[in-house]
């Protein structure tokens, strides 16, 4: 297994409130995935306490992008949200008792629980996706796509921009930022904070902790 995620600070001073750190893929790690029936690529991850990096034990988030080359169940993460979206190819279908979550066209994310009944179909060969992963109860997650011309306004947590689609160049507070493709952008943000896009497609993953309850009185 290659080495959790490292980080590289970006190279110039981001706004008030915001901490940029710039992710490369050289950098990205590999994990199997829980049903061990494949790898995925992890660009970004929280863990609590000592928990071993690339596990299922003790996760907060995951970011990864994987490939689906066969049709096969999918892992159960009963206790986690998941957000997905497919990033290369098209005609993923998930299965499920409830009926089916249609992924079939690209950059179109999707949000289930993870603890479904699943099993993927592929109605036109393998694809990859970028999957969001949370423990719900310590985070929220959402995936939205960037692209040129839109702006997304996001709240107070952690948002990871990644370039899924080739290069992307998009503007963090009025602030032009470039990224290679596959490269991803990890803003914590103490505060609320615009992203406008001006070139390319890609996602921001969004994750959003859940607080503590306050003990009684």
């Amino acid at each position: 297994m290659h080495p959790h995620p490292t980080t590289t600070s970006s190279d110039r001073s981001p706004p008030d409130g915001l901490a940029l750190t710039r992710l490369d893929p050289a950098d990205y790690g590999r994990a199997p995935w829980k049903n061990g029936g494949g790898v995925t690529i992890d660009i970004a991850a929280l863990y609590r306490g000592d928990a071993v990096a690339g596990s299922w034990s003790g996760l907060v988030w995951r970011l990864g992008r994987t490939a689906i080359v066969t049709p096969a169940p999918f892992s159960d993460l009963t206790g986690h949200d998941r957000q997905q979206v497919v990033v290369s190819g098209r005609g993923l279908v998930l299965d499920t008792p409830e009926g089916e979550i249609d992924l079939r066209e690209p950059f179109r994310p999707m949000g289930y629980d993870g603890g479904l009944n699943i099993v993927s179909r592929l109605e036109n060969g393998p694809v990859e996706v970028v999957n969001l992963i949370a423990d719900r109860n310590l985070a929220r997650i959402a995936i939205a796509v960037l692209q040129e011309g839109s702006a997304l306004f996001l709240q107070p947590g952690t948002h990871i921009v990644y370039a899924a689609d080739g290069p992307l160049a998009f503007e963090v507070e009025g602030s032009p930022t470039p990224l290679a493709h596959d490269q991803a952008l990890r803003i914590d943000a103490a505060r609320p904070l615009k992203l406008r896009g001006e070139a390319g497609r890609g996602l921001i993953a969004s994750i959003y902790p859940i607080a503590a309850e306050a003990p009684a009185a």
